[in-house]
């Protein structure tokens, strides 16, 4: 594109140059990290599940608080009149009754039971991690996608302000020729035609691209109104993937521990438990030397399950079809996983390689611009001609640009895969 430059008049350059840079209000390159970073910083998901980790936190504190020894202070005061002979029988309620109570109550051999809730929640924390790891590369993705698509109207809105200096520079040129009438009237109207539609095709551009420019700021939780330039994304290809530490398959294998511990959980719901409990104070019915009735009492509660009606069974067949579920739904995805991935790192293969035919042509269609615009300052050649082989090179560069972008846009999507913590 150097030739562009040279031929270039200075006066037009710097007209176009501040034309542009007035009305886009670019300041300065914003990158691509610069967006991912505010968007990782300003997406509430990402707080709000950190907030239910720190709250898993507070629920383990919990547990081994309430395996703690209980005590418990009871009060209890009743009268139960009979009068005339009518009334509850004395024999059961004791006529009236006071009592004040401290009472202590601790389950034992109670370890394997905390085992098991401390793992349910480490589980639901392994999950939680592993579901913000996914969750910062779907807002990345999302982020990187919009990025591309503004990066690409600004490479074609370049292209066109360098398209349209070129021809602005050659418009005057034939004006003065068709002036001499080295060139037809039509032939000059004809020129000035094309050069209006690439001013109208450089406007919508622009138009697009503070509008997709916007949408970016919007994705990333930015207040800000001004639109300025986009560096090139730093976009690498990940060749290797290894799926062990991905996410997207560890989330599988969280559901398989989970079922598992679920199933140990219920197998110690039938074992028998043991609680010991205490308790010590006042207790009296007033009839005989109430004075005397301080004391305590301990002992020992047992509870054995025996029958509930196949419960344990039923439960153990729901976590099974859970299991078979969760295998399919695995084999599925991992089957679906190795598959995108062959078929980006394909479609990336091939766009690349098309892309040193499409610059060959490129250089071609520049080197037949250069000459056809010396001798259109010459009157040498038909200005159809020059229109002609302008078409061509502007699709042909057109082309450059969708290839560019669509290397971006499948490298994004191949890097999404790549994802281990």
């Amino acid at each position: 594109m150097a030739f562009f430059f040279i031929k270039m008049n200075k006066k037009y350059f710097i007209t176009i140059l501040c034309f542009v840079f007035s009305i886009s209000s670019f300041a300065q390159n914003k990158t691509l990290d610069y967006f991912i970073n505010k968007s990782l910083t300003n997406d509430p998901r990402i707080s709000e599940l950190q907030n239910l980790i720190s709250a898993n936190k507070t629920d383990s504190a919990l547990i081994v608080a309430a395996n703690k020894l209980q005590v418990t202070g009871n009060g209890n005061a009743y009268y139960a009149p009979v009068i005339n002979g009518y009334g509850y029988d004395v024999a059961i309620t004791n006529g009236q009754q006071l009592s004040a109570l401290v009472a202590l109550n601790k389950q034992i051999y109670n370890k394997r039971n905390l085992s098991l809730q401390f793992k349910s929640l480490q589980l639901q924390n392994d999950s939680l991690t592993n579901f913000i790891a996914i969750s910062r590369q779907d807002i990345k993705k999302a982020i990187i996608a919009q990025y591309i698509l503004a990066y690409s109207d600004q490479l074609q809105l370049s292209f066109n302000d360098e398209l349209v200096t070129l021809l602005t520079d050659e418009e005057e040129i034939l004006k003065k020729l068709t002036q001499k009438n080295v060139y037809k009237q039509a032939d000059y109207l004809s020129f000035l035609v094309t050069l209006q539609q690439q001013k109208l095709t450089r406007n919508q551009l622009f138009v697009q691209y503070k509008s997709n420019y916007a949408t970016l700021n919007y994705l990333a939780g930015i207040i800000d109104t001004t639109t300025e330039s986009l560096a090139a994304p730093d976009l690498q290809a990940k060749l290797v993937f290894n799926t062990e530490n991905s996410p997207f398959i560890l989330t599988y294998k969280i559901d398989s521990l989970r079922l598992a511990n679920e199933r140990a959980i219920i197998k110690y719901q039938y074992r028998p438990k043991v609680n010991l409990f205490a308790d010590a104070g006042y207790q009296s019915t007033f009839i005989l030397n109430p004075y005397k009735n301080f004391g305590y009492n301990f002992g020992i509660n047992l509870t054995v399950p025996i029958y509930d009606g196949h419960q344990r069974k039923l439960q153990f067949s729901r976590l099974d079809i859970q299991e078979r579920t969760r295998q399919r739904q695995r084999d599925f995805f991992f089957n679906q996983y190795q598959q995108q991935i062959l078929q980006l790192q394909q479609q990336l293969n091939d766009l690349q390689n098309l892309a040193a035919p499409v610059n060959k042509q490129i250089e071609y269609l520049e080197t037949l611009i250069r000459v056809n615009g010396k001798l259109l300052e010459t009157g040498d050649i038909r200005i159809t001609d020059y229109v002609l082989a302008l078409n061509n090179y502007i699709t042909a560069k057109n082309l450059v640009v969708q290839n560019k972008i669509a290397q971006y846009q499948v490298i994004q999507q191949l890097n999404y895969w790549y994802m281990k913590l």
